[in-house]
């Protein structure tokens, strides 16, 4: 992310420079190195000030997902999904703890609690490495759940909605819709690629030593697994609920919730507009209401949670700082229409202006990076978190994950160092995210 960082500002005080002296560009009104300070200094108080509007709606939203965590919502979810993962990943035992760590992981992405999901989800990569029968080689399982992983599955975007709301959007709600049909047709697509590539990227088991019976064994069918290894899977009684004992709902409960998940993109797609208004309001409602039933202290759970809040929301202040002021001099130097407006100008009229094909770049690269994107994006005037492009950009920041952070991140735990298909799995998604975030907001909201 530094290089990122710099980069950006080199070029905007190159570009400012040359055109300060006269090099290019129409004469401006203010120097364009004195705009280029006054915009680093503006935005850098707009971050704190952002960061400051944030604590009440982080603490809000955390402090609901809290009562939720401690209802025990995870594990429903989890149990809801164990029939889909156990036909996903064959070749994972359903008693195998990375079962239930990689269940756990895709429950908190659904409910967009992204700090709560990573744990899970390298606890899940070193237990799909005591599967794995060449190590150093990311296995089927592997690439799969990384895939899915940066593909983000999600219902609730609550970081988008908070950042919304906070700038003062009149439908912060507005991007559920969005971002569950984005973030549906993504995940698809990275399952989809990720069973299509993994044939095509075949993995070679190690040489035997010399003299032993058997010298090769030309490629392991992961599909199959080797019914020889029992190392890895302990006995049932060694498993608690966190790690894979628990067997799920029967098949027909998660057909049902399944289909429900899918009736809903086009009853939101058509009935948003009158759906969003309640989505806030009832989700604090079905939250406590949860609470309730699970005997949960609701009011304690609610003050540790927004305690979470309260923190991230003060955590995040450099990061907005660095972004938004490097975001601010690309801005203000002209960079932003010489590099990216002519490209702007042809995707533009499939429905993709500058700024979210921006958005889609960062959003591969950098998740701090694109968050503090998008918060410039929608702090904009002449934007704002209502028009078109501003439901873009934050339908693109709920829709995928960043693809190369999940990566590092994830193989980097169990030291893998051949990721095979799980990066071309996980761009393709990216891609088809990005496509499905335009063809909704066109369809919602209508192209700029």
């Amino acid at each position: 992310m530094g290089g990122i960082i710099y980069g950006i500002v080199i070029i905007a005080f190159i570009v400012a420079a040359v055109r300060h002296l006269g090099g290019f560009g129409a004469p401006a009104e203010v120097a364009p190195m004195e705009a280029l300070g006054k915009a680093m200094i503006d935005s850098a108080g707009s971050a704190v000030t952002l960061a400051l509007g944030l604590v009440g709606v982080m603490a809000l939203f955390l402090g609901l997902m809290k009562i939720a965590e401690r209802g025990g919502l995870l594990v429903v979810i989890a149990r809801t999904l164990r029939p889909l993962m156990v036909r996903l990943f064959p070749e994972v035992p359903a008693d195998h703890p990375a079962m239930g760590a990689m269940i756990l992981n895709i429950s908190a992405n659904v409910l967009g609690l992204g700090n709560a999901a990573t744990p899970f989800g390298i606890r899940a990569m070193q237990e799909l490495d005591k599967l794995n029968p060449v190590k150093g080689t990311a296995s089927n399982a592997m690439a799969l759940f990384v895939a899915i992983n940066t593909s983000s599955v999600t219902i609730l975007p609550t970081g988008v909605v908070a950042v919304r709301a906070a700038l003062g959007s009149e439908d912060p709600a507005g991007v559920v819709p969005t971002t569950l049909f984005a973030t549906g047709c993504s995940t698809i697509v990275a399952i989809a690629a990720a069973k299509f590539l993994q044939r095509r990227f075949k993995v070679t088991a190690p040489s035997a030593p010399a003299g032993a019976a058997s010298a090769t064994a030309p490629e392991v069918d992961e599909t199959i697994g080797d019914p020889t290894d029992t190392s890895a899977a302990p006995p049932p009684s060694a498993l608690d609920g966190a790690t894979g004992r628990e067997h799920g709902y029967p098949a027909w409960v998660s057909g049902l919730v399944l289909a429900f998940v899918v009736g809903l993109i086009p009853l939101m797609i058509f009935f948003g507009s009158a759906i969003a208004p309640w989505i806030i309001p009832g989700l604090m409602v079905a939250l406590m209401t949860f609470g309730v039933i699970k005997r949960v202290r609701i009011y304690e759970a609610f003050i540790e949670g927004a305690a979470e809040g309260f923190r991230v929301a003060l955590r995040i202040i450099p990061y907005l700082v660095a972004i938004l002021v490097a975001v601010a001099m690309f801005r203000s130097s002209g960079a932003l229409d010489l590099i990216f407006g002519p490209i702007g100008a042809a995707t533009s009229t499939i429905g993709l202006p500058a700024e979210g094909l921006i958005m889609a770049i960062l959003r591969s690269l950098s998740g701090s990076g694109a968050y503090g994107y998008m918060t410039s994006v929608l702090q904009d005037p002449a934007i704002g978190p209502d028009s078109y492009t501003g439901y873009l950009v934050s339908t693109i920041q709920g829709s995928t994950e960043t693809t190369f952070y999940v990566l590092a991140v994830y193989f980097g735990a169990v030291q893998i160092r051949r990721v095979r298909h799980a990066l071309a799995a996980g761009l393709i998604a990216d891609i088809a995210g990005l496509a499905a975030a335009v063809l909704i907001c066109a369809m919602l909201f209508g192209a700029a």
